[in-house]
């Protein structure tokens, strides 16, 4: 699918044709798209199928004098699979008519700017919009990171009143989640680097400026990251000995009980078998026994009582 969008006074407009100063999003191509743009914008075929593919890094190529730029950007899969956020490329290539976003699914940052929640947005100046998708890229980052943490928050909750290994496997997600995100953080960082170095963002004071923000805004994104997953492994582990004393005090328990009524179920074994026995012949034997077995069983008790085996 390509959208053709182009900034005016009435603010960002759907147009028909691809003009200059327009921004195409493109989403998913199939091979008819891709050889439509590489033939009308000369854009190298490979700049469009390399964001397609999900494992591909972030890092910027140029050749024919377009330039391709890919990020690795945060996707929420949703609560029930197994790595509820993750992250996905989205390659922009820049030429010397238009901006071109290209990502193989919907992904909420190129929506955002579809929908108008950008200030001071504006096709036509190609490398501050760069920047601006830089800027809201490692703003949603941030936004995802507030959301596992909250998620987390609640499961540190439920595990306190848990004895189960559902909750910790819940924590494994969002660990896995946090894995994906600083490995992509750092990526966007070398190749934001890269990118200041070339002085592509140099020559407006402005662009400048936000490319220092946008380098601002994902460091504190790569801190977030590594502080919460710093805090998520060490409190997996003090969860999991939680669990684990909490079952061993549980089978404790369980052990003292089992002890406890062994000796009078002993003792009436004894006096269930067909031989000679004391008291055999008195009135008295049944509540006799049923005393010594009372008696043995409040002994022992008391024995685990004063050693706090219970």
């Amino acid at each position: 699918m390509i959208k053709v969008l182009k900034s005016t006074e009435s603010g960002l407009q759907i147009i028909n044709e691809i003009t200059d100063g327009s921004w195409l999003n493109v989403i998913a191509p199939n091979t008819d798209e891709v050889a439509c743009l590489h033939q009308e914008l000369g854009i190298p075929r490979d700049f469009l199928t390399y964001p397609l593919d999900i494992d591909e890094r972030a890092r910027t190529e140029r050749e024919d004098g377009a330039t391709l730029i890919i990020l690795r950007i945060p996707y929420f899969q949703g609560e029930t699979t197994d790595i509820p956020y993750t992250t996905v490329p989205l390659g922009i290539v820049l030429t010397d008519r238009v901006v071109v976003t290209a990502c193989k699914i919907e992904d909420s940052i190129t929506e955002g700017f579809v929908a108008g929640r950008v200030r001071d947005l504006h096709t036509g100046k190609r490398n501050r919009f760069v920047l601006q998708l830089f800027y809201r890229v490692a703003l949603e980052y941030l936004s995802h990171l507030r959301e596992i943490n909250s998620a987390v928050e609640q499961l540190e909750d439920q595990l306190q009143r848990s004895l189960r290994n559902e909750e910790l496997l819940e924590l494994l997600k969002y660990q896995k989640s946090l894995v994906y995100f600083a490995t992509a953080l750092r990526s966007n960082e070398l190749m934001i680097e890269r990118l200041q170095k070339s002085q592509l963002f140099q020559t407006y004071p402005e662009d400048a400026d936000l490319l220092e923000d946008v380098l601002t805004e994902n460091q504190q994104a790569i801190e977030m990251v590594g502080i919460a997953n710093n805090i998520l492994s060490q409190m997996m582990d003090a969860f999991a000995s939680i669990i684990s004393n909490n079952l061993n005090v549980v089978m404790k328990f369980l052990t003292s009980v089992t002890i406890v009524l062994s000796f009078p179920t002993m003792i009436a074994s004894l006096y269930g078998m067909n031989v000679g026995l004391p008291l055999q012949n008195s009135p008295y034997a049944f509540a006799l026994i049923i005393a010594a077995c009372l008696v043995t069983s409040l002994v022992i008790v008391l024995i685990f009582w004063k050693r706090d085996w219970f």
